[in-house]
């Protein structure tokens, strides 16, 4: 035994030495060998890929063993924005290609993105677009380009916006799997597919307004760059009058009807490339990082901090895709703290979460606008949690497209007991006192803890108005008026109170300069991320999640058809969410 004991001991300690061994080389040639940036060549485009760019912030860790993990070409949608901007007065740069682009970036990030495509035009370089095929959400982005181009066997999705709502009333009579719902908000409808078999009245009424506001933006934006008066725009929408590359080329929303290989010989063309020699490109991925790493060090010591607040709200530290309590109120905190930075700006991308860590992170900004200025940014999404964090800020901007508001609050439980009897199981009780058992799902619920849970639902519903109220500067009626968990454009939200102005991020900085009374300065960003080691093992490719496989065998939607059950059963105490899980087509 002592044998076997002494030759698993080695064994053990040959594995240790060999996994050392390999993650030092790592980390040495990642301090030591950096990474070599790609060369901008003379006359040169930048092709605008956006598939791999998710977020507007790609983050950043304290911990070095993450970031050498951590992919080095991730960036940020701002990071891409400021990219386009340098690249205005890049002599290197004469244009921008959109080429095939597909995107899981929201309407608001594209009207950001399309207003720095807009601005670079200005400088008298072009930008052209070409695709295989448009949807609807490509080819607003695209139809920003000088010259739009579309493969001659393939199609444009242009007939305005719709959303579903699933619903599964009849699903939980028939399973005996039931959610027992508690909210406050004739618009709160995040619960709504849970208690009805159809969309209320409440709720069709603010999706069509939801709907035909964000259209607005759309066609306006498009009506502008294509030269099409919004009339015709809705007509060939009503009409799906641009469904083939010829009728949307008759309807002049493209230009030229034509296979990529001709796109690219229309590029060469325009940059004087003779014979059989490429033009040079370099993807917006390379650009952006040479950007970030090699563009001159702003020395100002002022700062303007940007905190990016993006994903769904839960407690915890937080990451890239999740607002955490830990991360936010930490940036917060050091923000704050420094006396370099002048002011702060609150980037939000989210459709709300947990009503206790919007409070406490509210809090920590209540605190922070006592000794800076905070101005909020809102992105595609600024709803419920989302606005509850936003409502204290010295100033809101949003865009026109964003999705905010949602004032409301709702507390759902997953119950068994119809399933479990019909199964045979019985569950019984046993207590001190009248109220000493938690809430159990194999039980009907009690109509005492129902009656608390109200309550306390109706308390964290009445806080949420108050510091809407106070931080707007409105009355507690004002705000339950248009609150009720209704959801608003940015453009609608402007018009009763709830946002100041319309603009991107960018404008949002300026302004947080003019307040604090800095013509001078440099931005820093925020979270930095207390992210573990063995976090980012999970994401290497011989340790697939089951989650992956299970994707791989049941498609995509079904996929997300089982996490949104999902998440809603995994959900505590009470939540501050939109009301309805918003997938625009």
């Amino acid at each position: 035994m002592k044998f076997l004991g002494n030759v698993l001991a080695t064994v053990i300690g040959i594995f240790v030495f060999i996994m050392l061994f390999f993650f030092g080389v790592i980390l040495i040639g990642a301090i030591f060998g950096g990474e070599d940036a790609v060369s901008v060549k003379a006359d040169s485009v930048i092709e605008l890929d956006l598939k791999d760019i998710k977020n507007d912030y790609a983050g950043k860790y304290k911990d070095p063993w993450v970031t050498v993990f951590s992919d080095k070409k991730e960036i940020g949608i701002t990071d891409v924005i400021n990219a386009i901007e340098a690249a205005k007065t890049d002599d290197k740069i004469k244009g921008i290609s959109i080429l095939n682009d597909e995107s899981s970036l929201g309407l608001a990030q594209y009207k950001d993105l399309r207003n720095a495509l807009e601005s670079f035009k200005k400088s008298g370089k072009f930008v052209w677009a070409y695709a295989n095929t448009y949807s609807q959400k490509e080819y607003y982005l695209n139809s920003v380009a000088n010259t739009v181009y579309l493969n001659p066997a393939g199609d444009l999705d242009f007939k305005g916006l719709s959303s579903e709502v699933m619903f599964f009333k009849d699903f939980q009579d028939k399973s005996g799997i039931k959610m027992e719902v508690i909210r406050h908000g004739k618009y709160k409808s995040a619960v709504e597919p849970f208690l009805e078999n159809k969309m209320s009245d409440a709720n069709r009424e603010q999706m069509t307004a939801l709907l035909n506001s964000i259209w607005t933006t759309v066609s306006t934006d498009i009506s502008k760059s294509r030269n099409i008066p919004l009339p015709k725009l809705n007509e060939i929408a009503d009409g799906l009058l641009a469904r083939t590359p010829e009728m949307a080329k008759a309807q002049h929303l493209v230009d030229v009807v034509a296979y990529e290989d001709v796109y690219h010989n229309a590029i060469k063309k325009a940059l004087k490339v003779t014979g059989d020699d490429d033009y040079n490109k370099i993807s917006i991925e390379d650009y952006t990082q040479n950007n970030v790493t090699t563009a001159l060090t702003n020395t100002a010591s002022d700062q303007i901090a940007i905190i990016y607040a993006q994903g769904e709200i839960m407690g915890g530290e937080g990451d890239v895709t999740v607002i955490g309590e830990g991360s936010m109120r930490r940036s917060l905190q050091e923000a704050r703290k420094n006396d370099d930075v002048k002011a702060i700006v609150l980037r939000i991308d989210s459709p709300g979460g947990s009503a206790l860590t919007s409070d406490l992170i509210w809090r920590e900004i209540e605190i922070t606008k006592k000794v800076k200025p905070v101005v909020v940014s809102m992105g595609n999404y600024a709803a419920s949690g989302g606005y509850y964090i936003a409502c204290n800020a010295d100033k809101i901007f949003a865009e026109s497209n964003t999705i905010t508001g949602s004032i409301g609050v709702f507390g759902m439980l997953p119950n068994f007991s119809p399933l479990a009897n019909k199964l045979g199981i019985n569950t019984e009780q046993v207590k001190t006192h009248e109220n000493a058992a938690n809430y159990s799902p194999f039980v009907p619920i009690d109509e005492k803890f129902k009656a608390f849970t109200l309550e306390g639902v109706e308390k964290i519903y009445n806080e949420f108005v108050t510091h809407v109220a106070q931080g707007r500067k409105m009355t507690f009626a004002q705000v339950d008026a248009i609150a009720q968990g209704r959801v608003w454009s940015g453009s609608e939200a402007i018009k009763i109170g709830l946002v100041d102005q319309i603009g991107g991020l960018n404008d949002a900085i300026a302004e947080a300069a003019k307040i604090a009374k800095v013509k001078t300065y440099s931005t820093q960003n925020y979270p930095e991320y207390e992210k573990k080691f063995s976090d980012i093992l999970s994401g290497l490719p011989f340790a697939q999640s089951k989650e992956a496989f299970i994707k791989e065998e049941i498609g995509e939607e079904n996929y997300m058809l089982i996490e949104q059950v999902k998440k809603f059963q995994n959900q505590k105490g009470v939540q501050a969410v939109m009301p309805f899980g918003i997938n625009i087509h």
